[in-house]
């Protein structure tokens, strides 16, 4: 595995893309030229009669500026990079441990002490290298590896060992959103990992937001292909928030017109907190402190109703289904056919550790499992006809591919997630043809959605040779 920043200009190969919902695209040896910023300016295929001549041109140039043109080799083939909705980034250690475990023992015996562990003490080392920083570096660099170019992360409580993680993402070139977690009710934290009053919180998250805008505008004028740092209001979810807290970090987001995210309606338990505090759903909570907006990513919704959707579609906010670790900790499937079509908007998220994977590839896998799961039902003692959902709820591994590509992008309101003119060119370099990892079917099945169906149930880390953030390779598995 070797990290290198590359820059090309223009791209030669064969481009698989989901540019509209529930279809793809196959572009097959086509020539993306890019502009000085990593984003992509012109699209030529080879029946254009220009095809030729912008090829040869490319070629010269790459003779002249070695690294101008990069040309896929013979069983390589290119998929967007994908867009991880929602990663809680300190709980990065425990992936895969205690899953097996009820949620409150998880937590508490596990993730709120790790996450605790995050805190930067006053006069301690304020760039995290001592424990945050290798942590984030490491889990940053995995991400990539496995084809994710953009990332939302949740921080830990701790302001300082946020903006670590922030850096980390800027140091290894991955987009990022990042937050720092408001948890600051003291009937419901633990007293050794929570915001010391609603008023600090608020003070922190103001804090976090300056300065992670600062570094993302330093960065930005170095480098034209900087492919950009976000900082994010970020209220763990309404149990573990104060009033005062989820009111005022909703007046900052409205002020700063940034990103918020959160959890809502992501199982039983909490879908019930709101209407035991408020009144009112978890939807209806959430928009009414004003964190429900658009730029807004909601993780989960496994409990999301109807009523709650359209609160979603009305306001511009997201869903992040996080199909793993729902089936740990969602106590339901997310209705994902029924939610989008009310209009909202969906992408993907690994939910880094409640899911265990760091690779979208395997929540594609399992978003579409999920989908029949819930449109068929799971107890063979009830009939047939009463077992599953009662409505078609099946998704295609097309259209979960959307999802975590241009799904996400429109989640974040970025033009990314897929090949079109205007977009970053975010790319992960597929080999079809590696020992022991071969994914061209040998031969048998060679149309485009066969082969495609193919890369995404069968690739793993070994098929996944490059990966381009803004027009740059990030990552060259070696």
């Amino acid at each position: 595995m070797t990290t290198t920043t590359a820059a090309a200009r223009a791209i030669r190969g064969t481009f698989f893309h989901t540019p509209e919902y529930g279809s793809f695209e196959m572009l097959e040896q086509a020539l993306i030229e890019l502009d000085g910023h990593g984003a992509i300016e012109r699209i030529t295929l080879p029946a254009d009669p220009a095809y030729p001549e912008r090829l040869r041109a490319a070629r010269e140039a790459n003779e002249r500026e070695p690294g101008y043109l990069f040309e896929l080799g013979e069983h390589e083939v290119v998929l967007p990079g994908f867009v991880d909705l929602h990663v809680h980034a300190p709980q990065w250690p425990q992936a895969g441990i205690a899953l097996d475990e009820p949620l409150e023992v998880w937590l508490n015996e596990r993730t709120f002490p790790l996450e605790a562990r995050f805190g930067i003490p006053e006069g301690g080392d304020p760039t995290g290298g001592d424990f945050a920083l290798p942590i984030y570096l490491d889990l940053v660099g995995t991400l990539l590896s496995r084809g994710t170019t953009t990332c939302v992360y949740f921080g830990s409580a701790d302001r300082h060992s946020s903006e670590v993680l922030a850096r980390a993402c800027a140091q290894l070139n991955q987009r990022a959103v990042v937050g720092k977690v408001v948890m600051d009710d003291p009937a419901a934290n633990p007293a050794f990992y929570r915001d010391a009053s609603p008023e600090q919180a608020l003070a922190d998250t103001e804090d976090f937001i300056a300065a992670v805008e600062q570094h993302a505008a330093r960065s930005a004028a170095d480098d034209p292909r900087f492919p950009g740092l976000f900082p994010a209001v970020t209220p763990r979810f309404i149990p573990s928030c104060t009033e005062t807290a989820l009111r005022g970090l909703g007046e900052i987001a409205q002020a700063h017109d940034a990103y918020v995210q959160s959890h809502c309606d992501e199982s039983q338990w909490q879908s019930g907190v709101a209407r035991e505090r408020f009144g009112k759903s978890d939807a209806e909570a959430l928009a009414d402190f004003g964190l429900l907006k658009r730029k807004a990513i909601m993780a989960h919704g496994t409990f999301l109703l109807d009523g709650e959707a359209e609160i979603f579609r009305a306001t511009g906010a997201a869903l992040a289904h996080c199909p793993i670790s729902n089936a740990y900790f969602g106590n339901a499937v997310c209705p994902v056919r029924r939610i989008h079509d009310q209009g909202v908007t969906i992408g993907l998220g690994t939910d880094i550790s409640g899911g265990f994977s760091p690779s979208l590839y395997d929540d594609i896998r399992m978003a579409v499992m999920a989908s029949r799961i819930l449109e068929d039902g799971v107890d063979a003692r009830v009939p047939s006809e009463q077992r599953g959902a009662g409505e078609p709820s099946r998704i295609s591994a097309v259209e979960a591919l959307y999802l975590a590509t241009k799904g996400g992008g429109e989640a974040l309101d970025l033009p990314i997630g897929s090949f079109e003119a205007g977009r970053a060119l975010d790319m992960q370099v597929i080999d079809l043809k590696r020992p022991f990892a071969d994914l061209t079917g040998n031969g048998v099945f060679t149309s485009p959605a066969d082969q495609l169906e193919r890369i995404l149930y069968l690739t793993t880390p070994e098929n996944i040779r490059a990966v381009w953030v803004q027009g740059r390779q990030v990552f060259a598995r070696g």
